[in-house]
């Protein structure tokens, strides 16, 4: 009987080495290509970290001021908005400063001098406003409290109540209190006893940009900006809704792509009304008839601001855009402020003004955009936009400080 051999003994000694050697310089190929690949995840280093530099905020430059600006006081209205995302923003009327305080109450203070003639305290969370005209100054909550106030001594006059949390400044004129609450409605209130005659509602999208802001008056009209990306004007004597007409349309493969939020209150000059959209659109309407008269592919979700011949947008990309009044054509751009989560703009004399997440405040040149001036306003974020009267500017950022600034 012949012995049983085992296949590898049937191949010769010095084969069996050579095939020993390649399997060596095989495995050795192998992790050579692995250490290829390995080089390839982590020689994205330097990717990844230009990735993340080109996701943050822009840094400041320095540049040479051309404009003097002095801060002419400081206060405190006590505890601000922090994390809500509320856009707490002074109102100015008749030579005053309102300011109203989540935790704090509300605050007169004099325009020139910063001095407080009057404090309403309170135990409310107070987010939306204040408003102020016609001797009113009106004030909301975040539980859906309206606080009347008188504008004189800061005595309440009465208070009402809303379905939802106030975010944006009632407005007040014709007699009426209007109050918009953060579920798309909008209540008219009157104005000397707070009975409420009407009220007007939009259908909310499933995603929203946290905030909105305050209706515009015209004669007779009331026009408001939407979640859904359009305008409506409403009749002031019954609510009644007359025309609706988008700023941007909500479009994109999700929700999130779908966003076109009108958060800032449109501004109404004459007959024109100009609205800006969080999907970068800006348009000009004839008020009374809602006809579209150009329509910008720049535009953001704060307030646009108004010069003599151009109107002015921050978008939510950071930056700051010059509009033809009469074309929407691009006058100029200011690109510097990326990613520093802008607020609305303001108008101060011959710049426009925005302020950022650093509290600081940049006043640029509206001739051709430049960077004019800069001051810090605090180091706590500024989201409500600045608010303009008699050559003075005052802001409010989300620790509940107050700064008024003059510019030369």
């Amino acid at each position: 009987m012949k012995p049983s051999i085992h296949p590898s003994a049937a191949v010769p000694r010095q084969w069996r080495r050579i095939a020993g050697r390649m399997v060596v310089v095989l495995a050795c190929a192998a992790v050579l290509a692995g250490c290829s690949t390995i080089r390839g995840w982590f020689g994205g280093d330097e990717e990844k970290k230009a990735a993340k530099r080109a996701s943050e905020p822009a840094e400041l430059v320095d540049f040479t001021p051309s404009a003097s600006v002095t801060r002419i006081w400081s206060a405190s209205v006590g505890k601000g908005e922090d994390r809500l995302g509320v856009r707490q923003a002074p109102a100015i009327a008749d030579g005053r400063v309102y300011a109203a305080a989540v935790d704090g109450g509300v605050r007169a203070l004099d325009l020139q001098t910063g001095a407080v003639l009057w404090h309403y305290r309170s135990d409310l969370r107070l987010s939306g406003g204040p408003g102020a005209g016609d001797g009113l100054v009106v004030v909301g909550g975040l539980k859906g409290e309206v606080v009347a106030l008188d504008a004189a001594t800061g005595a309440e006059r009465w208070q009402a109540q809303v379905p939802n949390e106030v975010i944006a400044p009632p407005v007040i004129g014709q007699g009426l209190v209007f109050v918009r609450s953060n579920d798309g409605r909008v209540s008219a209130f009157d104005a000397e006893d707070g009975q409420r005659r009407w009220f007007w509602t939009k259908e909310l999208p499933s995603l929203t940009v946290r905030g909105n802001d305050a209706p515009v008056l015209g004669p007779g009209l009331m026009f408001v900006g939407n979640d859904d990306g359009t305008v409506a004007a409403v009749s002031l004597a019954d609510g009644r809704e007359l025309w609706d007409l988008p700023v941007a349309q909500p479009d994109g493969r999700t929700e999130l792509d779908r966003m076109a939020d009108v958060d800032g209150t449109p501004v109404l000059d004459g007959t024109v009304l100009y609205a800006s959209s969080y999907k970068q659109s800006t348009v000009a309407i004839d008020a009374p008839s809602g006809r579209p008269i150009w329509a910008s592919d720049r535009g953001g979700p704060g307030r646009p601001g108004l010069a003599i011949d151009r109107v002015l947008v921050s978008d939510r990309n950071g930056s700051v855009w010059a509009l033809d009044r009469s074309s929407g054509g691009a006058v100029w751009e200011q690109p510097g402020l990326a990613r520093r989560n802008l607020s609305g703009v303001a108008v101060h004399g011959d710049y426009v003004v925005v302020g950022d997440f650093e509290g600081y405040l940049h006043w640029l040149r509206l001739d051709n955009g430049e960077f004019a001036a800069r001051q810090r306003a605090g180091r706590a974020a500024i989201k409500g936009a600045p608010v303009v009267a008699d050559g003075i500017l005052v802001v409010q950022n989300i620790k509940g400080d107050l700064t008024a600034w003059r510019v030369q």
